[in-house]
């Protein structure tokens, strides 16, 4: 097998991200015991960017695999495909990962079918390892390799969810949207405009986050509140950036969506 360029996946800059509570601490303590760990909250609230920092700031190579319901074994594994010269194995993101001692994270892991996450059972007990049955070899796990995933609690279903089996192999963190001046001085940094604008996106979502279970799934993320002052930063009147990066992409019932609007003229 060729040797895996290491660095290629090490994250060169700081990722910018906001502790909220003693989650940098915490993860710190689960690497140096190289514990799996889960990372549970809302979409958009920060899950992947905290990976991204921690890598970063730990110096580890991050793998990232997002999940989905089509995903395969192989797909995490590996699989023997067909070049010029006959077949070749080719390693999946999860072999690579524990062969160079990365940490690999499963974004979303619920969305991967039952029997695709259950590959990851070995590599998340003392063995440490990723039996690969179709090329029969054992790969021992790399001391460095970690494993982290992450899913959302609000979309559990019984056809949704983790197996005991599965849940009681990670420590978990819990994630939430911050709170408002927290989430104020994120949006101002990461959608670059000034604090009052940034207030009145905070504002909004709140508005939206209460609404969740009476009509609405999921309230406004923090990512989209990031993203509508991104535009207003490009010069996009607010009321319009506002209708483009929270109310549209979060439903389609016109009552709704009047509700939403309502709330986006009430503030801008």
């Amino acid at each position: 097998m060729s040797e895996i360029d290491r660095d290629q996946y090490l994250i060169k800059d700081e990722p910018y991200y906001r502790p909220v509570q003693n989650e940098v601490v915490m993860y710190e303590a689960a690497y140096d015991a190289r514990m799996p760990v889960m990372l549970k909250g809302p979409t958009g609230c920060g899950k992947s960017r905290f990976v991204e920092y921690m890598a970063w700031k730990i110096g580890a190579p991050l793998i990232t695999v997002a999940c989905n319901e089509d995903m395969t074994a192989s797909d995490l594994v590996g699989r023997f495909l067909l070049d010029i010269n006959g077949t070749k194995w080719q390693d999946g993101p999860l072999t690579v990962a524990a062969r160079i001692g990365a940490i690999c994270y499963l974004d979303e892991v619920v969305e991967a079918r039952q029997d695709t996450t259950v590959v990851i059972h070995p590599l998340t007990d003392h063995r440490r390892q990723l039996p690969l049955e179709k090329k029969g070899e054992l790969v021992q796990a790399h001391p460095d390799f970690q494993i982290v995933i992450s899913y959302n609690p609000g979309y559990q279903s019984l056809m949704k969810d983790l197996k005991q089996s599965t849940k009681q192999r990670f420590g978990a963190l819990d994630f939430d949207y911050p709170s408002a001046d927290i989430e104020t001085e994120i949006v101002a940094h990461e959608g670059h405009v000034d604090k009052e604008t940034a207030e009145k996106l905070v504002q909004i979502a709140q508005r939206s986050r209460n609404l969740k279970g009476h009509g609405l799934d999921e309230g406004m993320s923090t990512r989209l509140l990031v993203y509508a002052a991104q535009l207003i930063g490009k010069g996009i009147d607010p009321q319009s950036a506002c209708r483009m990066a929270l109310v549209r992409p979060l439903t389609d019932d016109p009552d709704m969506r009047d509700t939403l609007d309502a709330a986006v003229n009430t503030y801008f």
